[in-house]
């Protein structure tokens, strides 16, 4: 028997595509889901996307809802990433439902940041890269001296021929200077002082931000154990999925992470292909449910080089601060940004599905 959506569209046990756009994404996802049975929750947001379809935050639970043991799978932290991370939710949901122990709860949340997702865009609605948002907002935040130096170079305000070659010699020239580690840290590791600005933390918890917490405070309360596994592109070699937790060795969250996927490498430790960040929500992903043992992870897929991943979000940020986000030059700046963290060669998200596999299989059978 195979999922009524899914005969015609080539999402069968030999190949997994990557849909064309976030309502195919979420068709798909949610037809998967209703095929394995799941119980399926919708948070509608409160904008609209590109062709003025409906977005939301789709909720996906198989197993009992007060469960000890709970599995969570996230896609779309960074919108356009969540191109890969949806379409191994779906596969999963259509081929592999059956894996799931009974007892133990498993939940996939798809498009957190439904925005992104839909605008094909890393950020949010607020240019707000989510995984620098999860900072203590009582407290003096973050500083980034070195980014606010070159945020007008990093980010002009028109993208024209001359002012992308100005810029990009720049920047090659402070690569020359800091070297490829340095440089990543200062424009990735997160700023909040520029909101037009890439790598944008923002100032105050975003609409994906309160909701996580909510849906969280809402539903974990019974869980004792909880295991996160949350999708990400666009670091690293081509296909290949670095686990990287965000916590430091020593730390609770990374030993668990470590004992349950040996492989794991803190994002602390300096050996992960991730700069350090500030306000990312793995790091406080046990605030989610503090009476239950947290285990979370990332899976980072790689695409293409840093410097071309760079280029497409320097467009998009300038698109959307300066430009006309439905203007002529719109779709193609689109694309940039897909192509860099959402490879269309079939071959790619094969390469992603094992470790995916791999690493929810752990978590399911912990």
């Amino acid at each position: 028997m195979s999922c009524p959506y899914c005969v015609g569209h080539d999402l069968d046990m030999s190949q997994i595509e990557l849909s064309a756009t976030y309502p195919v994404a979420r068709a798909a996802f949610l037809a998967a889901a209703e095929f394995a049975g799941a119980s399926i929750t919708t948070f509608p947001h409160p904008l609209i996307g590109p062709e003025g379809e409906a977005l939301g935050i789709d909720v996906a639970e198989l197993g009992p809802a007060d469960a000890n043991d709970v599995v969570l799978v996230f896609s779309a932290t960074h919108g356009v990433e969540g191109y890969c991370g949806s379409a191994l939710q779906t596969h999963w949901l259509t081929h592999h439902a059956a894996e799931r122990p009974e007892a133990l709860r498993l939940v996939h949340v798809h498009a957190l940041n439904p925005y992104g997702m839909a605008w094909v865009r890393r950020v949010n609605e607020d240019n707000v890269d989510l995984n620098r948002n999860f900072v203590d907002w009582t407290a003096p935040l973050p500083t980034n001296p070195e980014y606010d130096a070159i945020a007008g170079t990093d980010v002009p305000t028109d993208w024209s021929e001359a002012s992308q070659q100005r810029t990009m010699d720049e920047l090659v020239r402070l690569l020359g200077v800091w070297g490829l580690p340095a440089l990543q840290t200062v424009i990735s590791g997160g700023q909040y002082a520029h909101p037009t600005g890439v790598f944008y933390g923002g100032a105050g918890p975003v609409w994906s931000h309160r909701w996580l917490r909510d849906w969280s405070a809402a539903n974990l309360a019974a869980a004792q154990r909880v295991r996160i596994i949350d999708l990400h592109t666009g670091l690293g070699p081509w296909g290949h999925g670095e686990l990287i937790a965000s916590a430091a060795p020593g730390d609770p969250l990374f030993e668990r992470a470590l004992a349950l996927w040996p492989d794991s490498k803190s994002m602390l430790a300096g050996d992960s292909v991730s700069a350090v960040l500030a306000g990312d929500w793995l790091n406080v992903a046990d605030q989610l449910a503090p009476h239950a043992q947290l285990t979370p992870i990332c899976i980072e897929y790689g695409t293409v080089d840093p410097i071309t991943v760079l280029q497409a979000l320097r467009a998009d940020a300038v698109l959307h601060g300066y430009g006309d986000p439905t203007g002529p030059e719109a779709p193609a700046i689109r694309a940039q940004v897909r192509a860099a963290f959402a490879d269309d060669d079939p071959a790619w998200i094969a390469a992603c599905w094992p470790r995916f596999h791999q690493v929810l299989d752990a978590a399911l059978h912990a």
